[in-house]
């Protein structure tokens, strides 16, 4: 046996198991929340996968899970729209940002990165992930290199995945359990890949003898748990560049193998996991205070009202029913035109139990309430604000920023969140990859040695960033007024910066804009026509006045005869 990866086994099912037990206290909220609001999502049981079994069976009432979805396109079309763009590279020296060809480079890089996004599934992951984070509190999904697509996603849902965070809060460390079938285990570590694909050798000896057993009996299709994790290294050899030597280790083992056996040992350069938290309070691991959280309550509360309404209408339209005793054993008819033998005797006859009267319109308003706490709480009166806005719909985004502007400001903290732990790690993973493949336009000399960040120019962060570009609208408007008055003020107003903030802040396109080094050229050459023109106009008035006295009559006294008297002779 070999020790160290022994040793690696020890630790790492260690380590699982204690992150699988800090999980657990979280299971059976989520198993309610799936229950009641996405039946098919979460996995809380290693074994369920592929079951077709019904799960809708505890929604009556669907607006919660219409109110999630209505969510997730809101998020996805509002931070991550597919049809515009919503991300652009920047650098941290703002002076270099108005330099043209930086500014035009980084549009490229930008247009480039976008490009590799619509063409992987990137827009098919977002949505999933933003589901499961605002439902759950957290979501994951990990993103890989891939050889036809540059990147690709991998979603997981809750409960097939456990996390740790490091002293700065931020998790770095991801341990899976999922199932995988001997079909796929024999492709995925057993055939020859990499160095062994040239040589062609099968490497058995990473897997168990049931793998072996079972592909030799033609039971391809058998599933065994397979375990991933992925954590810190801290073994690292400075220096060492290789796979098993990145600062992030990769394993995959088998469950239930030996323990003496990895399926694969690798690693990355950077976390590969996006894990969205909705709100992670102090040290924890796990998101809480999502919509989904705070609004199970109000949904089981709609489907306890929908049921007990649905009793009253009952009641009223096929009440129950007291019935003679000589009818007890006969069939009843009791649908329009049935006939129903009845002893006269005694004035027997048929009729309902008790006076049934039913009122249901409280019923209907608690529920109407108790439906529009919830689509509340999923922020649904933000993303379809347009269409509840009342009178005349609104025109552009500074119309909607005003009329809707406090929405805003509250989802501002989830929008931030997100960005930082889905889009900001996404692009540098990407960024990374499109820098190993080769495919970045040169640069710029001026951009060697630069950092770059990162600025969201889509729908929501604009709307975010308008809130402030408010201030400067104010600014500008008073600054008018009294200029009316005191035009002095004008020499308080810088134009030139005044254009690039509100630009840069309204996300518009570099080449829109001109750099400063054209428009000092443009302003000296208009400046040399205009002064060039002066000059000619100069000129010009001089030639008329020469013409004019070369014209005057001399011959009389006059004020031009007076004028040249002192210098002519007698």
């Amino acid at each position: 046996m070999n020790d160290s990866i022994a040793d690696k086994l020890t630790l790492y099912r260690r380590r699982q198991q204690a992150l699988n037990n800090e999980r657990s206290t979280f299971i059976s909220h989520w198993q309610e929340l799936s229950k009641f609001f996405l039946p098919r999502s979460g996995r809380f049981v290693i074994t369920d996968r592929n079951k077709g079994d019904k799960r809708y069976n505890n929604i009556i009432d669907n607006t919660g899970t219409k109110a999630l979805r209505t969510q997730n396109a809101g998020l996805m079309s509002g931070m991550t729209s597919p049809a515009r763009p919503w991300v652009r590279l920047t650098t941290r020296d703002r002076a270099l940002m108005q330099y043209q060809p930086v500014k035009r480079w980084l549009d490229d890089t930008t247009e480039v990165m976008l490009n590799i996004f619509n063409v992987s599934n990137t827009y098919r992951v977002l949505p999933s992930l933003y589901g499961e984070t605002g439902l759950y509190g957290a979501g994951c999904t990990l993103l890989l290199d891939d050889f036809d697509d540059i990147i690709r996603h991998y979603p997981l849902t809750v409960g097939e995945y456990a996390i740790a965070i490091n002293n700065r809060n931020e998790v770095d460390t991801l341990v899976r359990e999922y199932q995988m079938s001997v079909s796929q285990i024999v492709r995925e570590f057993i055939a020859p890949t990499g160095d062994r694909k040239r040589s062609g050798t099968w490497d058995w000896s990473l897997a168990s003898a049931a793998v072996k057993n079972l592909y030799d009996a033609g039971n391809l299709d058998a599933t065994l748990p397979v375990s991933h994790i992925i954590e810190p290294r801290e073994d690292r050899e400075p220096g060492n560049r290789t796979a098993r030597n990145m600062p992030f280790a990769s394993c995959y083992f088998e469950s239930a193998g030996a323990n003496d056996r990895l399926l694969r040992e690798s690693g990355f350069m950077r976390f590969p996991a996006l894990v969205p938290r909705w709100d992670a309070l102090g040290g924890d691991a796990w998101g809480t205070n999502c919509p989904g959280m705070e609004s199970l309550g109000d949904v089981k509360q709609l489907q306890h009202g929908q049921t007990r309404k649905i009793q009253g209408i009952d009641y009223l339209i096929k009440p129950p029913l007291q019935i003679p005793r000589g009818t007890k054993n006969h069939e009843i008819d009791t649908l329009p035109g049935g006939v129903i033998p009845v002893d006269m005797t005694n004035n027997a006859k048929i009729q309902t139990a008790f006076d049934v009267k039913v009122d249901i319109s409280g019923q209907l308003e608690d529920i109407r309430d108790v439906r529009q706490r919830i689509r509340e709480s999923f922020s649904n009166d933000l993303f379809l604000m347009i269409s509840g806005m009342e009178g005349v719909q609104p025109r552009n985004v500074e119309e909607i920023v005003e009329r809707k502007e406090e929405k805003l400001l509250m989802l501002g903290p989830v929008v931030e969140r997100l960005h930082n732990e889905i889009l900001k790690p996404k692009i540098d993973i990407t960024f990374a990859r499109m820098l190993a493949t080769g495919i970045v336009p040169p640069p710029p000399p001026e951009m060697h040695g630069q950092a770059l960040d990162v600025q969201f120019i889509s729908v929501l962060a604009q709307a975010q960033r308008m809130i402030g570009i408010s201030g400067m609208d104010r600014f500008t408007m008073q600054l008018g007024v009294i200029a009316q008055t005191k035009p002095g003020v004008l020499d308080k107003f810088n134009e030139d910066t005044w254009a690039d903030r509100y630009a840069d802040a309204l996300g518009v396109d570099p080449d829109m804009i001109v750099g400063n080094a054209e428009v000092a050229l443009i302003r000296q050459q208009k400046a040399q026509a205009a002064q060039q023109q002066q000059q000619l106009a100069a000129m010009q008035q001089m030639a008329e006045t020469a013409k004019t006295a070369s014209q005057a009559d001399t011959s009389g006294r006059n004020a031009l005869t007076d004028v040249m008297r002192p210098f002519s002779g007698y």
